[in-house]
């Protein structure tokens, strides 16, 4: 190829990436239902989409690589501390049942329909058994199911990669150590590549740990050194031997995850922008290596077995897991609904099927097309069935808001009381243990002790809140969370604002209009109610009477609109409004109302 085709070629896989993640959040429709068609019709119509003719030899390896770097990712979010209360037994069923139970079913599928050897059928059977976050995540967000359910797949699909991506490296070198003559040489080989993988994971985690815990690196240098770490150490194990970098990573992602004394503050960027881009090259790219000649022999088998992988596997994985469990029967049946493939799965098919071909693997060819076919057909089932399903199994969250009140005054428990009167679903976070008892007191719903800090890291736990409000007595506190937890929470993240000339560290420059009108500041609004202001609920008639402050209106649907500095909303039909009272108008009233 010319110098310009190979720039014509690099320059559209780019495009190609980029404008289909652009389109499907425009769409709202998982990034693989755009990228995998745009990827596959890019290397069907022009041959300057052919990464084996861009890139050549040098194609497998980058893939490698590629894949190694997002395994480390996942492997970041695998701190088991963290899987606790009533989804840690559902998750761990779901992982070695579902993993089991999967992997033979595709397998023994895979013999007879595709013809494949059994080797290759193994081998098919190991890359089927993923789903993965950056599949079940948007999907999710489409959804809204209940949050106990959210967090239940989130948690299977954060930790089925990496060990996914674990399975199909043993199972790879497992086949391929099949070749050679005698049970103790073929386990020798195993154990060897095994034992790369392992050591190398452990001293890029060893390394990695020292670097971040006692060098100042900061967010961008941070991100860097992760990935120079990943990228060099995945080589090495797979210059000694083939495809134990994957190992290495997912190894090197785990240990950092839970290893003690570490905050990995480059991770939300590390995650959001490298990983993002690198899935949407390599899906792009893998996509366009399928030919439509491969498919030819491939679909409708492929089709055979992903119907008896979603009709029959999934909802018996999810019969067994959840049974004996608290989840309702709608929530066990949703559960048996939601199962797609997605980039560890192309990924890995790409990087161990070629090598498999070159050995002579018997159906080692239709490895790549009909995992193709299975991410296509399970995505675009779940995809387009999700939410009729989760709606007729009555297993979505309310439509209503769910706000987060983080403070622990007086103010903010009656203006949770207040809230939840007009109807919303209403959690609070305070720090301070005699503040907890308060709104426990109240009977107001307590969010767990560490919330914040878990939201932090991957905003997980921020799951089926749909705006936070900070309201707490620290400004600085306020206007940090506000920065941190702002891609949390749907609705969005609203601070107080902090007393006019205030000599605070961050709240005096932190962008983004502060809560509540003109004047409304933290202090003031302690000194109003020290001096006898009540928080109310009334409904949206003529307007606010004068003298009355407007807070919040909760809309006829449910939905919290604030105030803020930049601007009031409008009242509308149907709509309850949260006011603060002056001491005349509440002194009758020694609460909010509803409380």
């Amino acid at each position: 190829m010319t110098e310009n085709q190979v720039l014509a070629g690099l320059g559209l896989i780019v495009v190609l990436a980029v404008g289909s993640q652009l389109l499907a959040s425009l769409l709202r429709v998982p990034a693989l239902l755009v990228l995998l068609p745009a990827g596959f019709a890019a290397g069907a119509l022009t041959d300057d989409v052919d990464p084996n003719r861009l890139l050549g030899d040098a194609f497998s390896p980058m893939v490698s690589l590629a894949v190694a770097v997002i395994l480390y990712d996942s492997g970041l979010s695998l701190d088991l501390r963290r899987l606790r209360g009533h989804t840690r037994r559902v998750v761990v069923r779901l992982l070695w049942i579902g993993t089991l139970v999967t992997w033979a079913a595709a397998a023994l599928l895979a013999y007879p329909l595709l013809g494949l050897s059994r080797q290759a059928a193994v081998m098919l059977g190991a890359i089927l058994v993923v789903s993965g976050p950056t599949v079940v995540g948007p999907l999710l967000n489409f959804v809204r199911p209940r949050e106990r359910l959210q967090r239940v797949l989130i948690w299977e699909g954060s930790l089925i990669d990496p060990l996914g991506g674990i399975l199909g490296a043993l199972v790879f070198h497992g086949v391929v150590a099949a070749q050679h003559k005698g049970p103790a040489s073929q386990v020798g080989q195993f154990a060897i590549s095994v034992a790369i993988g392992l050591a190398g994971g452990a001293i890029g985690a060893a390394l990695l740990w020292l670097l971040l815990r006692y060098v100042p690196l900061g967010e961008v240098l941070g991100t860097t050194v992760q990935l120079g770490a990943v990228v060099g150490l995945a080589a090495a194990c797979d210059v000694v031997r083939d495809d134990t970098g994957l190992i290495a990573a997912v190894t090197m992602g785990m240990a950092l995850a839970n290893l003690p004394g570490l905050d990995l503050p480059a991770r939300r960027s590390f995650f959001e922008t490298l990983v993002s881009t690198v899935i949407g090259l390599l899906f792009v790219s893998i996509s366009a290596t399928v030919t439509p000649h491969s498919l030819r022999h491939v679909v409708l088998p492929t089709l055979g077995l992903v119907a008896v992988l979603v009709l029959a596997v999934r909802p018996l994985v999810a019969a067994i897991a959840t049974y004996g469990t608290d989840l309702p029967r709608g929530e066990r049946a949703f559960v048996g609904w939601m199962d797609p493939r997605g980039i560890v799965a192309a990924s890995t098919a790409s990087t161990f099927s070629a090598t498999l071909v070159a050995k002579g693997i018997g159906g080692a060819d239709k490895i790549l097309p009909a995992t193709f076919v299975v991410i296509v057909a399970t995505v675009s089932v779940y995809g387009l069935t999700a939410r009729p399903v989760a709606r007729r199994l009555r297993v979505l969250s309310p439509a209503r808001s769910r706000p987060l009140l983080v403070g622990g005054a007086a103010w903010v428990i009656d203006l949770g009381r207040a809230l939840c009167s007009a109807g919303l679903d209403v959690l609070m976070w305070a720090a301070l243990p005699g503040q907890r008892e308060q709104i426990a007191a109240a009977g107001l719903q307590l969010a767990p002790g560490e919330l914040l800090a878990d939201a932090s890291g991957t905003g997980a736990e921020l799951a089926g809140v749909t705006v936070v409000l900070l309201l707490t007595d620290e400004d600085d506190f306020n206007a940090l969370a506000s920065m941190t937890l702002r891609q949390s929470a749907e609705g969005g993240v609203h601070r107080l604002a902090a007393a006019s000339g205030a000599h605070g560290v961050v709240a005096p420059y932190t962008g983004g209009p502060a809560l509540f009108g003109s004047g409304l500041t933290r202090p003031e609004l302690n000194r109003r109610y020290e001096a006898g202001a009540r928080i109310a609920t009334a409904a949206e008639g003529a307007g606010v009477p004068a003298g009355h402050e407007l807070l919040f209106l909760v809309r006829a649907d449910g939905t919290l609109a604030p105030v803020t500095q930049a601007g009031r909303p409008e009242p509308r039909a149907g709509d309850v409004a949260v006011v603060l009272l002056p001491r005349t108008a509440a002194s009758p009233v020694p609460s909010a109302n509803g409380g």
